[in-house]
């Protein structure tokens, strides 16, 4: 396409936008032809001065104003955005790339906001051939792209059954906050439009998809696990559901695979705590009144210091017991995930969409990091820095 900027990021100002911003003017190649955009002319002019690039673009846009909208999508061949919560402002930008042709990568972790821009703009985009890839952050880059590393390392006639176990120290941002309290509060809107997704999708009830190959998802409990040293429970985010979606349009996950996925704690009360926490968060989201109470707890545009963000950590181990009694296990490790590895995920994945050859070839839609980026985007993150490591190829127990 022959556009004014090859890469522009929507919501630079912003606490995620400026460490994207960073990223990018620290990482990108020098021929780049980058863009900040968002609705403060003059935060983004503060934002250029200092990150010392005078050839940066500046365009001014606000959700609220479709003509400008428009012309992002239309300025530049790959779009970032970093404005949530999605469900409240993230429709606009989808909808104009899915128009303009451009391709699209956000860090939502929303699963309802990602299932309702599946159901209205996947044909729209196939047909403008714009990529439209959903959850290139912490949400959920670590599993989607584990998983296939994970698999890559199989053989790919054989049952595969994946565990994903995520452990994580660091805070979140208000933004973040605020999303999390979003999606708690519309719990049956959001299983109301996954139904109707999967209605659309075609999902068999026993997994079965289309070449015949048998995909599923399988429900944990709350148990202690040796192989990560502590007690686990299932964990409700969107991970899962970009793992099983990469799973039923790539062979390479085997005739029949199953995945579960899990948060890590080390002491049981931790994990009653932890389910104790989530439970209060998702019971009070769910009324008017007591939802605009927990708002109130952390106002968007906040987030952890950089003192903070340099203490942070991930890992997340992935399981794979296969063929008859074979053990497979892996691992993605980084630094802060919420915000500096997120950043850089998320740059990366733009920058792998604007120059590299050799992505898979899935055309314009929504698609999952791993069915859009593959091993191109690990390659890219372990050159940054984010480890992919075969840990331990055993016979299960």
């Amino acid at each position: 396409m022959t556009r004014e900027y090859d890469i522009a990021l929507f919501g630079a100002t912003g606490f995620a936008g400026e460490l994207t911003a960073d990223y990018l003017a620290q990482h990108a190649p020098a021929e780049a032809r980058i863009a900040i955009a968002g609705r403060n002319a003059a935060k983004l002019q503060a934002l250029k001065a200092r990150l010392g690039r005078p050839e940066l673009g500046v365009l001014v846009a606000d959700v609220e104003d479709a003509a400008s909208i428009t012309a992002l999508a239309q300025a530049a061949r790959v779009v970032i955005s970093t404005v949530g919560p999605y469900l409240q402002y993230g429709e606009p930008l989808v909808a104009a790339c899915a128009a303009a042709g451009t391709d699209y990568v956000d860090l939502t972790g929303e699963p309802e906001f990602v299932d309702r821009m599946y159901l209205r703009y996947h044909a729209v985009a196939k047909e403008s051939g714009a990529r439209l890839v959903h959850s290139c952050g912490f949400d959920s880059i670590p599993y989607d792209l584990g998983a296939l590393f994970t698999v890559s390392h199989l053989p790919d006639d054989v049952p595969i059954a994946l565990r994903g176990f995520g452990m994580a120290h660091g805070s979140i941002s208000g933004g973040t906050f605020h999303s999390a309290v979003l999606v708690m509060g519309r719990l049956k809107e959001a299983g109301r439009v996954s139904r109707q997704r999967r209605s659309v999708e075609r999902h068999a009830e026993d997994g079965r998809v289309a070449d015949g190959r048998t995909v599923r998802g399988v429900a944990g409990r709350p148990h202690s696990e040796p192989l990560v040293g502590g007690w686990v429970v299932p964990a409700p985010t969107i991970d899962p559901q970009h793992v099983l979606r990469s799973a039923r349009l790539d062979p390479a996950y085997g005739p029949d695979f199953t995945y579960s996925h899990y948060l890590v704690t080390k002491r049981l009360g931790a994990t009653v705590g932890l389910v104790a926490g989530i439970g209060t968060v998702a019971t009070l989201a769910q009324l008017g009144p007591t939802r605009r109470v927990l708002l109130k707890l952390k106002a968007p545009g906040t987030g952890p210091s950089a003192e903070r963000r340099a203490k942070s950590f991930f890992k997340v181990r992935l399981v794979a017991d296969y063929g008859s009694g074979e053990r497979l296990i892996t691992e993605v490790r980084g630094g802060d995930p919420g915000y500096g590895e997120t950043a850089k995920m998320l740059a990366e994945s733009a920058l792998a969409l604007a120059f590299d050859e050799g992505l898979p070839e899935r055309g314009g839609g929504q698609w999952t990091p791993a069915l859009t980026l593959g091993q191109p985007l690990i390659d890219r993150l372990v050159r940054a820095g984010i480890e992919f490591t075969v840990v331990e190829p055993t016979a299960a127990e």
